[in-house]
């Protein structure tokens, strides 16, 4: 063996402490990047995969009743490649031990052969049979939720008849992936709502739709134009009272699940590559110092003869192994994350198979970044080192500066100990290197709330839109507009002790040439159990006429107040109005319109129609309110607050769950990596100073605290600085996590200050015990004769 590679397995075990927590730090960096960018590109390929194979449709329209016959029509549309139609209707349903009502949406499926387009995954159990027109499929989500399994009834109010449905096979869909009732919903609740399939005759014949249907699904010709394809079919469905046809990026699952894909992209991007990037500094700054402390060793390598390519590559293998470790580390734990990452996201949305597969790109591009970080930072230390001629180069590197410290010069050195005054003058006399040391501890304070500031985001949503927004008990929605003699009826409902109607009209709203599909919610003047806040949480009252949109609508349509919108009404016979863009509301939650309920009637040209109510019900009778709304085959809809509260949690909080405990621990490991190595190094840099201090009479207390000091300053320093680091970071976050679905607050507690703030004092002082207990085990006499 070489004398260098002996010299290089001498360092790594000499400084193994170092070494591990520099590791640590590079496994952190690529262990963040490795996990949420693999487990991005796997929901990603899952989704695009179950698209394909299970032949997703790209066209959906829904409609009032059409003949069969039209169906021949639909297919000559230009363009068009397969053609489905359908029976689609929203039944309420009774589940045995379950008190609230729960929806149930029957969709049609041929009885002899699985449907052309949006195919079904069977899980378990079997496809229905001919002329069983009690036998069912059930969504598997709903089925978990309600412990339902092959061989169960479900009771259904089918057209206002009673019929026990017969469970026969558990079923997933392209179509349901994420599965919500209506555009008024943003988080599926497995528990109210649920998708059953059931024989096309079956189905038929209850509706009264024999020889019809009211649902058509289309795939396209490669090169097709869609716009092409939705106007024509709109010219076809109108006179059967269609809705408005829509394309794929507009269907319910798929537009949730891209938008949650779309923000799990930015936390795969923007969070790893802030702690790489942090990561990479760190070692670059850590690295750098380390081998500067073995200036005197290159000296002699030089004196013995060996070249400037050969030191070179020495160190070089020394950082590279480092990096390896820190590699192998961050790659397995990247993995083990990544899996359990997207295998949660299981929890939300139905796939048939999660392929996890972490790319060799992404792993790659990780260690890369640590790796060409890591050599900068050692090179620049060798390159100042074999500089120098031997003879200086083994001689202890001289004082910058021997005059007194600024502090001293204004006098105030005589109230400071000699331990103290040594302190600061160090710190004074290498200030590039106290800022980066101060530098480092910050970017790791900063990272510890960054960590804390998803769940404060989090806590302050649900406070806002569930307890000061949404302040009803229970919501319901009619399956058609009702007159206004209901929002009486409803009043009188067992256990109701306020009721507010509320009208809604689906619309497609453009300005220019943006277009976007919403429901328009009219609210009745002051209300108080769904109110409009402004930032500052005060209340907004809607104006008698004009339209109010959230910021993201807005933002989306480019509108501004003043601006006119025109609209097209998606229901009855699809006028054409227009409206003034009156207000904008900032909103953290889905997209939205309001206008005044008497305005909407109004631009509607009808009376005082009501789409369903928001109620404020005594918990004592919210059983006999339940049971009641049970029995009304008008109510398609109930919702209520506290799993809404409960579903929220289940699906931002769960999918972000796992991503925060990562961060956090991750963050608590480079923040104590670094804290440690500046001791550390600090104690290799200044060893013979600090044994000449104990030679001339310092006792080893006094020393630690020249060494230790010096580290306890530069992190009280640190602590503030982080604390506007990580403010920053998490203000650019709260950029990056803004979409149609939701958007983050810039919200962090006093509470996560302080936890970042105790972390980085508790690494600082685990790290000072650590360095004390060496300070101990010098050996003055040979630390003293080494540098003369």
């Amino acid at each position: 063996m070489k004398a260098l590679d002996k010299k290089l397995l001498r360092d790594l075990w000499r400084w193994r402490g170092q070494i591990l927590a520099i590791a640590l730090v590079i496994a952190c960096g690529i262990a963040s990047f490795v996990s949420m960018l693999s487990a991005y590109n796997s929901l990603q390929l899952t989704q695009a995969s179950y698209y394909e194979q299970y032949r997703f449709a790209q066209v959906f329209a829904q409609l009032k009743r059409s003949p069969l016959s039209l169906k021949a029509q639909i297919e000559t549309i230009p363009g068009v490649a397969q053609v489905q139609t359908r029976v689609v209707a929203d039944v309420n349903l009774d589940i045995s031990g379950r008190a609230e009502p729960a929806i149930g949406r029957l969709i049609s499926i041929p009885e002899r052969q699985p449907p052309l387009l949006n195919s079904l995954y069977i899980r378990r159990g079997r496809y229905i049979q001919p002329n069983r027109d009690n036998e069912v499929l059930i969504a598997e989500s709903f089925a978990k939720a309600h412990q339902l399994d092959l061989g169960d009834t479900i009771g259904a109010v089918i057209n206002g008849r009673w019929q026990k449905l017969l469970i026969v096979g558990i079923a997933l869909s392209p179509e349901y992936v994420y599965a919500i009732q209506g555009s008024g919903d943003i988080f599926p609740d497995n528990q109210r709502f649920g998708i059953l399939w059931m024989g096309r005759e079956a189905l038929g014949t209850a509706f009264n739709m024999d020889g019809a249907f009211n649902d058509v699904t289309l795939t396209l010709m490669r090169g097709a134009i869609e716009a092409d394809v939705i106007f024509h079919l709109d010219r076809l469905l109108e006179r059967y009272g269609g809705f408005g046809a829509y394309g794929r990026k507009d269907q319910l699952s798929h537009r949730f699940l891209s938008e949650e894909l779309k923000q799990l992209q930015a936390t795969a991007t923007f969070v790893p590559s802030i702690f790489l990037g942090i990561a990479a500094f760190l070692l670059q700054v850590l690295l750098s110092r380390l081998i500067t402390t073995q200036r005197d060793q290159i000296a002699v390598l030089k004196a013995f003869g060996y070249n400037d390519l050969k030191i070179g590559l020495h160190y070089l293998q020394f950082v590279l192994a480092i990096v390896l470790v820190g590699a192998a580390i961050g790659t397995a734990i990247g993995v083990w994350f990544g899996t359990a990452i997207t295998h949660n996201y299981a929890r939300f949305f139905s796939f048939p198979i999660l392929r996890y597969q972490a790319g060799t790109s992404v792993v790659a591009g990780a260690i890369l970044v640590s790796g060409g970080a890591a050599i900068v930072g050692a090179l620049t230390a060798v390159q100042k080192a074999i500089s120098l001629p031997p003879a200086e180069a083994m001689r202890p590197e001289p004082p910058a500066s021997f005059r007194p410290t600024f502090i001293e010069r204004l006098g105030f050195g005589r109230f400071f100990s000699p331990a103290i005054r040594i302190v600061l003058r160090n710190i004074e006399r290498k200030p590039i290197q106290a800022f980066l040391s101060t530098l480092g501890i910050a970017l790791a304070v900063g990272m510890l709330v960054v960590s804390g500031y998803f769940t404060d985001a989090l806590q302050y949503m649900i406070d806002v839109q569930f307890r000061q927004i949404q302040r009803e008990d229970v919501a319901i929605a009619f399956n058609e507009p009702r007159p206004s003699r209901v929002r009486y009826e409803v009043a009188h409902l067992p256990g109701v002790l306020k009721a507010e109607v509320f009208r809604t009209v689906p619309a497609r709203l453009r300005y220019e040439h943006r277009t976007y599909r919403v429901g328009i919610l009219g609210l009745e003047p002051e209300t108080e159990l769904r109110r409009l806040l402004d930032r500052h949480l005060q209340p907004i009252y809607l104006p008698l006429d004009g339209v109010v949109l959230s910021t993201t609508l807005a933002e989306i349509l480019s509108a501004k107040q003043g601006d006119v919108l025109t609209l097209e009404i998606l229901e009855a016979d699809r006028p054409i109005r227009t409206v003034l863009v009156v207000g904008l509301v900032d909103e953290l939650i889905g997209v939205s319109a309001y206008m005044d309920i008497h305005a909407l009637n109004r631009l509607m040209r009808e009376g005082g129609t009501v789409s369903g109510a928001y109620l404020a019900a005594d918990a004592l009778q919210i059983d006999r309110l339940y049971a009641t709304l049970k029995r009304i085959p008008a109510v398609t809809g109930v919702s209520v607050r506290k799993m809404a509260i409960a579903r929220f949690e289940a699906t931002i909080a769960g999918s972000l769950g796992i991503f925060t405990a990562v961060m956090t621990i991750f963050a608590c490991i480079i923040a104590f990596g670094v804290v440690y190595n500046a001791a550390r190094i600090a104690l290799s840099e200044r060893s013979r100073e600090l044994a000449t201090l104990r030679v001339i009479g310092f006792t080893q207390a006094e020393v630690a605290v020249v060494l230790l000091g010096e580290q306890a300053v530069l992190t009280l320093v640190a602590i503030p600085l982080g604390l506007a680091i990580g403010f920053g970071i998490s203000a650019l976050l709260s950029l990056a996590f803004t979409s149609e679905l939701y958007r983050f607050p810039l919200a962090i507690t006093n509470a996560t200050y302080a936890f970042a703030t105790i972390a980085i004092l508790i690494a600082a002082a685990i790290s000072g015990a650590i360095v004390s207990r060496q300070l101990s085990d010098l050996d003055l006499v040979a630390v003293l004769k080494t540098r003369e």
